[in-house]
């Protein structure tokens, strides 16, 4: 079996062979299925000089060790979007916005949070190397092509990140159900990171001081708070909305 990297899913395999056919050494299909959907990913993965395998669904089970592959397994090679942060942030254009996980450790949320992370334009996703979930098939899978897109950075020293990040004139907004200030009261137009925290604790303490503000995200019903990637989402579109406005 291939060493490369697995990915799973029609959203996952789909954007990689158009992106980076290239990097695609095999596909492993289900033999069973006989729609529309795919033939279309076969007939792509063929035009690509892709090796298309059809195997039974019990050898997709065993290989993903789950059901939830939808038919479709590639291997691929690792693209190379996790750069150094000095380089990925000297290229960018106009004033950052940055994503930063502080130990997310379910891979649906870190998966979530790639995918609204794209869908707005954020420059990067950074996290921490330890007490977090890595990058792994499920993530990329419910990231839907995201983890294909954007450019994630694993950190060693999150807290000595994030001064590095101040050190740059980027302006670090956390989120916390305390904060000085409600969501949309804070200015995201400038160079800005958004800082989320784990599912159960939140941010760490040190993160949580490092942070040039805390926001809150207005809550009206019952519940206290909200999935951390659908809070990332408010968030990041809030950012985006402004900037909008203001034709950054």
């Amino acid at each position: 079996m291939s060493k490369n990297k697995m990915i799973f899913g029609f959203h996952a395999v789909t954007s990689r062979l158009r992106h980076e056919a290239s990097s695609v050494e095999e596909i492993f299909v289900d033999i069973g299925r006989d729609d529309r959907r795919m033939k279309d990913l076969v007939a792509n993965a063929k035009a690509a000089g892709v090796r298309v395998m059809p195997v039974d669904s019990a050898r997709l089970d065993k290989i993903v060790g789950t059901r939830r592959h939808q038919g479709v397994i590639a291997f691929a090679s690792q693209l190379a979007l996790a750069r150094n942060l000095d380089e990925l942030l000297d290229a960018i254009e106009g004033p950052p916005l940055l994503l930063v996980l502080d130990g997310i450790t379910d891979p649906h949320n870190l998966g979530a949070c790639l995918r609204v992370a794209d869908g707005v334009g954020a420059h990067a996703v950074i996290v921490p190397k330890d007490r977090a979930v890595g990058l792994n098939a499920t993530a990329a899978k419910v990231a839907s092509g995201a983890a294909e897109t954007v450019p994630y950075i694993t950190v060693t020293n999150l807290a000595r990140t994030l001064r590095d990040l101040k050190d740059r004139d980027i302006w670090l907004i956390g989120t916390s159900d305390d904060g000085e200030k409600g969501l949309y009261e804070a200015d995201f137009t400038g160079p800005t990171a958004l800082v989320m925290g784990s599912e159960g604790e939140g941010m760490r303490r040190l993160t949580r001081e490092t942070c040039d503000m805390l926001v809150s995200i207005p809550m009206f019903g019952s519940v206290e708070s909200l999935n951390v990637s659908v809070a990332s989402g408010v968030c990041l579109y809030e950012a985006r909305r402004q900037r909008i406005a203001k034709d950054i």
